[in-house]
């Protein structure tokens, strides 16, 4: 089981790319910023049908490559790995709005966000039970059943199962906020996840030893 400050942590992680993905669903008209497995599946049937190839591909390369800067950070930083992630993720959010400014179409601009989307994974790391703060949750769908499997034959923590829910309802939180406010603010919607990214930022910040 997972302390409740570190569930709370990665639950709001997991509902600001829930937020993000569905900004970005809807700016790109049926494309995602976080949900690699969906355009891997388009980008399949787009080579068949000689459709749309190029979004898709684009956003599975820009994610690997943030995943990759992401989890360099997570890994170079050491205590400050968390603090550094994060503010590579606002960055990515502040470039993709730029370009946005700057009359790039969003096919371009938002290929940005996918590259945070993949770096935000590494911003907690992995330490058994549910995976926190990720982008994706067709495993955590997976582990809850799993453990609840393993909790009817005392395998595992009786409730542990529940957690991986949670991370599983957060991202559904987090999408039906964030389509919500694309009716309103539009592409600017993004703004919000980004404000909950800097307050994480500034509380790694004061709790990171200084030594």
């Amino acid at each position: 089981m997972k302390p409740q400050s570190t569930l709370t942590l990665g639950l709001l992680l997991t509902a600001c790319v829930g937020f993000i993905d569905a900004v970005g669903f809807i700016e790109l008209g049926g494309f995602y910023t976080s949900f690699m497995s969906g355009n891997t599946t388009q980008l399949g049937t787009g080579l068949i049908r000689a459709d749309l190839v190029l979004l898709p591909l684009g956003l599975v390369v820009m994610f690997f490559l943030g995943s990759f800067a992401g989890s360099l950070l997570a890994l170079r930083g050491t205590r400050w790995g968390p603090s550094l992630v994060l503010t590579f993720v606002i960055a990515m959010i502040a470039v993709t709005l730029a370009l946005m400014l700057a009359g790039i179409p969003a096919s371009g601009a938002m290929l940005i966000l996918a590259a945070g989307a993949g770096a935000q994974n590494a911003t907690l790391p992995f330490s058994g039970g549910a995976r926190l703060g990720t982008t994706f949750v067709s495993g955590t769908l997976f582990a809850a059943g799993q453990d609840l499997a393993g909790a009817m034959v005392g395998k595992v923590p009786r409730w542990r199962w529940l957690q991986h829910l949670q991370v599983w309802a957060s991202l559904l939180l987090g999408a039906l906020l964030g389509a919500a406010a694309y009716g309103w603010l539009g592409i600017w919607a993004v703004l919000v996840p980004a404000a909950v990214y800097a307050a994480m930022l500034l509380g790694f910040a004061v709790k990171s030893p200084t030594a």
